[in-house]
């Protein structure tokens, strides 16, 4: 079929539509020997006969037959190229390749896919579950248009845009059987001497760094028992009591035996002035602004407004 026009298939097509000359002419709107000559010429293309002729009748051959679901398929395809052209213009049709980290993925995910593929449901979305390391890489080597990324209050990934779409407390995650869970109120200045299970620093540097800051500022050194990537694993760690663990509040959602979460106040300093405290977290949707993809700039719209 290669090298064959557009226009001798829809040929064939009314020509088996008709079967008569002088009709699908006239449905063509070229007069007969063009079209006898248009036939002939796609025959001799494809080096089979279509069509069975004699005086009295115009007849698909078997291949013809076998051809034209085929054809007809083609010319429909073919038409509807410029409403697709519009559509993927438009970012009504396309592919988005989103990338997130397992926090968003307790509520807020999926009450943007599905709100977004029921407005656009010609855009196939590629979800993929990425640590902020992996999602950057990914954004370096042009495999990624949108991630969703956990950070610190005001982080901004270099290179890239992001738009805040939650904002959220660090709460401590505790062994049910440790003594910080029986008692009534937690302080920061009361945990911090109990081992911690967390993230290793370049899944998030800028969280990392912000615990660290608030235990340095609190004149501790984290004590680092263990350390695990993803935030259900971490928390199975410390239903096993290898340590405590700094989540944000959405992980709450994740409810282990032997586990129990805590809110955390700030330590007071003297005169009962506000002392070291733990820094919430954000949760960013970020892309490239040098991706020009209309699916991408639908998707930021849509989660902007939402």
């Amino acid at each position: 079929m290669n090298g064959i026009e557009l226009r001798l298939w829809n040929q064939f097509a009314v020509l088996a539509d008709e079967l008569h000359f002088g009709r699908a002419a006239q449905r063509l709107h070229m007069t007969q020997p063009p079209l006898t000559q248009a036939i002939a010429l796609l025959e001799k293309r494809l080096a089979v006969r279509l069509f069975d002729r004699t005086k009295r009748s115009v007849q698909l051959t078997a291949t013809g037959q076998a051809l034209l679901p085929e054809v007809l398929d083609l010319l429909a395809r073919a038409q509807a190229l410029p409403e697709h052209a519009r559509a993927a213009a438009a970012g009504e049709l396309g592919r988005l390749r989103l990338a997130f980290v397992s926090t968003v993925g307790f509520a807020l995910l999926p009450q943007w896919v599905r709100g977004f593929r029921a407005m656009y449901p010609q855009v196939q979305m590629e979800l993929v579950e990425a640590t902020g390391d992996v999602q950057l890489e990914a954004f370096a080597q042009g495999a990624m248009d949108a991630g969703f990324m956990l950070h610190a209050p005001g982080f901004a990934p270099v290179g890239l845009e992001r738009h805040v779409v939650h904002q959220e407390p660090l709460v401590l995650a505790v062994p049910e059987q440790h003594a910080l869970a029986a008692l009534p109120r937690l302080t920061l200045a009361a945990v911090l001497d109990a081992p911690l299970v967390i993230f290793p620093r370049r899944i998030v540097p800028s969280l990392y760094d912000a615990i660290f800051a608030a235990y340095h500022a609190a004149g501790h050194l984290p004590t680092v028992a263990q350390e695990a990537i993803q935030m259900q694993t971490i928390v199975n760690l410390v239903s096993a009591g290898l340590g405590c663990a700094w989540v944000p509040h959405s992980v709450t959602q994740f409810q282990r035996p032997g586990v129990v979460y805590r809110s955390v106040e700030p330590t007071r300093g003297k005169g009962g002035a506000a002392g070291a405290a733990l820094p919430g977290c954000e949760t960013s949707l970020v892309w490239s602004e040098a991706n020009t993809s209309p699916a991408l700039r639908r998707f930021v719209e849509f989660v902007q407004q939402g």
